[in-house]
């Protein structure tokens, strides 16, 4: 059994704090980057870097060998995360405001749980029940919002893709689960089957993005924050730690932090049922994950 020691878990404590900081950037950079690249654009450029980053850390690590007989699950996670994933994520990025798609997003964690009844054969409890029921209750509460004091109507389509991130999202996890390699081997070779996926949709949609410091610029914010960094940062922290569920707790902290970026550099006016309907949800997604280990962001 892995017992760490102090130095280790306050390290653990660092790493996790450090991705859960850079995780709380991302909503303001999609929404930064949009405005200068198209969906597609955007997720190709990202791609592309946070590829590069996980063939350097393959490199380093030495994990390169995968399972054959993982093969066909890793071409499967390749086409859920970077393609389809970020896709419909980016879509509704550019249909909402940033704080309407992000809390909608995180409750990827009770579709996850719903998802693992069927396929893990997990049970959910009177409380897991009650708890997804809170978070809904709380992502009504960020929707209701709109219709009444926006300058915008809502956009239907923008709320279905937020929806559909979050089952590619847990079925990302769940198809996760059947993997054994090593987890930057499994990144890098599901992320070299998305960047074919990507680039192809690319090249028959917008086009290739042109090479200017800003797509650069926002492309690396993707990239290696969303994508690469913050992932190495997280498996690092989860491989010191010996309670991998305090380090779950702090995730929850990246939706609030977000929002404060989103009002002061978005200049979105941050609203008091965005607040408070983010708390009943993360409030939901305690009570149905409790005395669960937390292992994913």
């Amino acid at each position: 059994m892995f017992v760490p020691t102090e130095t280790q878990e306050r390290k653990a404590l660092v790493f996790a704090l450090c991705a859960v900081l850079l995780w709380s950037t991302v909503a303001t950079g999609f929404k930064l980057g949009l405005e200068h690249l198209l969906p597609l654009q955007l997720l190709l450029t990202g791609t592309c870097i946070s590829w590069v980053l996980f063939g350097i850390a393959a490199s380093v690590c030495k994990a390169y060998k995968i399972s054959l007989r993982e093969l066909p699950t890793i071409v499967v996670l390749g086409i859920i995360n970077p393609f389809a994933y970020y896709l419909v994520v980016f879509g509704s990025y550019s249909r909402l405001p940033a704080q309407i798609a992000q809390p909608i997003l995180i409750t990827w964690a009770i579709v996850f749980a719903l998802l693992a009844v069927p396929v893990l054969k997990q049970q959910i409890t009177r409380r897991g029940l009650a708890g997804i029921a809170l978070s809904y209750i709380g992502v009504l509460i960020v929707l209701f919002q709109n219709p009444i004091d926006a300058d915008t109507p809502l956009s239907i389509t923008g709320v279905a893709l937020a929806f559909s991130s979050t089952l590619f999202w847990a079925l990302y996890w769940l198809f996760n689960t059947r993997c054994k390699s090593h987890p930057i081997a499994v990144m890098f070779y599901s992320f070299t089957v998305g960047l074919i996926l990507i680039a192809a949709a690319c090249w028959h949609g917008p086009g290739w993005p042109e090479l200017q410091p800003t797509t650069i610029f926002y492309g690396a914010w993707v990239g290696l924050i969303e994508m690469g960094v913050t992932y190495l940062l997280w498996q690092k922290a989860i491989g010191l730690t010996g309670n991998v569920g305090r380090l779950g707790q702090l995730v929850f902290l990246t939706p609030f932090l977000s929002l404060i970026l989103i009002g002061t550099i978005l200049g979105e006016p941050i609203r008091a049922t965005s607040v408070s309907g983010l708390m009943v949800i993360v409030g939901g997604i305690i009570i149905a994950n409790r005395n669960k280990p937390s292992t994913t962001p």
